[in-house]
């Protein structure tokens, strides 16, 4: 994506529960908003943030429930 454009920038890796794998990213908006693209195996739980970001932006992605996520047995 590029932000010359109108479109995010990656700014965090989302590191899965096993405490290495990127599972997904955290996106800036040209409107500043935040958001969250997933890999393509979709969503997984989120052990941790990196780098790691505010308390605000973690609020704004819902951090908490990134956390919460059901894993997926099969995959």
């Amino acid at each position: 994506m590029d932000d010359d454009k109108g479109e995010g920038v990656a700014i965090a890796n989302l590191i899965g529960t096993n405490g290495c794998s990127i599972v997904g990213w955290v996106y800036r908006w040209s409107t500043s908003e935040l958001a969250v693209m997933w890999d393509d195996c979709g969503p997984k739980p989120v052990s941790e943030i990196r780098p790691d970001l505010t308390a605000e932006q973690k609020q704004e992605i819902d951090f908490d429930a990134l956390t919460r996520i059901e894993r997926d047995e099969d995959g």
